[in-house]
Order: structure tokens, then sequence, then C-alpha cells
């Protein structure tokens, strides 16, 4: 499509159009092709469409087990993917009089920090990992806790393989913790995770307990996107 075009049915000044694009240029989401005075959509565009894609069956395969899990449990329960060095957070099922969670529907967290990130970047190979967090300054903190360094998240992930599930304590929000497990899909490749979140200073509940209910609904969220047995 030709800038002046884009600017035209934007109702914006050509100039502004031109900025707007050059930003997007940067990015990838599109291309300028300067032999026929046009813009075409980038790389990243058809990456973000691609993610949109794979996460609508999963969306809704995983919405109604989530539904039976909170039900169950009594807790709040989310499916999250891995989007580069985040999680975003794609079904929530919130349980009767438990406290609104920031792990909305379209909220985006650091994957080091959540439970589900952990779950899935433990299942991810390590040099994709190293990849990932290269350095300590990719590694942000919220609340002054969690891996600060990459040995550091090296470690974690080595406990979260050896416990089958993730597990956060207040990293995200204090007074709350979280459990998770990973959903593998055909390749074995972590398409997703299924975390419960419950208050820490409520009723004392047993983790292994909810570890083991999240693991089961991965499980089966998995076996309905084709991960063998």
């Amino acid at each position: 499509m030709a800038a002046q075009s884009m600017a035209t049915a934007l109702g914006i000044p050509r100039s502004s159009t031109y900025h707007l694009l050059a930003t997007l240029e940067q990015h990838g989401y599109v291309v300028h092709l300067p032999g026929d005075r046009r813009w075409g959509l980038g790389t990243a565009a058809f990456e973000l469409g691609g993610g949109y894609a794979r996460q609508q069956p999963l969306a809704r395969l995983g919405r109604p087990l989530l539904a039976g899990l909170s039900d169950r449990v009594g807790e709040s329960a989310h499916l999250a993917v891995l989007a580069g060095r985040d999680v975003l957070y794609i079904v929530e099922e919130r349980a009767p009089r438990r406290p609104a969670l920031v792990t909305d529907v379209g909220v985006r967290l650091p994957a080091h920090l959540t439970a589900t990130g952990r779950a899935m970047l433990a299942a991810l190979p390590r040099e994709q990992v190293r990849a990932l967090f290269p350095d300590a300054t990719a590694l942000t903190l919220r609340h002054d806790a969690g891996p600060a360094t990459p040995r550091d998240l090296r470690e974690l992930l080595r406990e979260v393989r050896a416990a089958g599930h993730a597990s956060e304590d207040g990293e995200i929000t204090p007074g709350f913790r979280s459990v998770a497990a990973a959903v593998l899909d055909h390749a074995g490749w972590p398409a997703a995770a299924v975390a419960i979140t419950w208050p820490a200073d409520g009723a004392e509940r047993d983790a292994k307990a909810l570890a083991s209910a999240a693991s089961a609904t991965a499980a089966e969220l998995a076996r309905r996107i084709g991960h063998p047995a």
C-alpha cells in the first residue's frame, strides 16, 4: 500500500505516516518496496499473526479444562504461553470469592518470575534458555526476589525439572503463591502452561496437591493438542 493512501485512510499528515512507518519498519512489522513505491507487511507481523493463530486453539480447548480445575480446587487458574522473555496470559478462570489477580487475559509478565514461565522454560532446550537470558540484564525483578543471574535461573530450572512442576511465592504479587505445569505439544515443545494461584495468607493449602491438579489438567490439554501419552 502507498504511504499517501495510508495517510488518507487514517486522516493523519503524510509526515506522521512516514514517521510511524519508519518505526514499524525498524521493528520488522513493515517493509518498504522502493521499486513499487509501496509498503508491505514484514516478518514480525507474520509472527504476530501466527502466534495469535496458534494460541486460539489452546484458548478454546483450555478454557473448559481450566474452569473445571478452578471448580475442583476452589482457586483461580490460568493458561499462559511464552512470548519471548515474557508469558502472555490467554485464559483466566477466577474462583468465586477470590481476589483479582494481575494475570488477566492479555497481560504479559517476565517468564523467569512466574510459575507458568518457569514451567515452560524448564521444558525448553538449555541453549534456547541461554539465548533468551544471556546475562543478568535480561533478568528483571519486581519485588527484589527471583533469579538475578543466568546461573540462578539454571539452578531454578533444574529444580523445576526435578519436581515436575514450577512454583513461585510472592515474586509477582506479594502474598500470593502459584504452581504450574507445562503443556507439551506433539513435538514435546512447551506450547503453554497451566497454573493455580492462591492467597498465601489465607487457609493453608497443600501445594503438592495443587501442583498435581495443575499437572493433570496440563497433561489432558497436551493430549488434546496432540502430545503422545
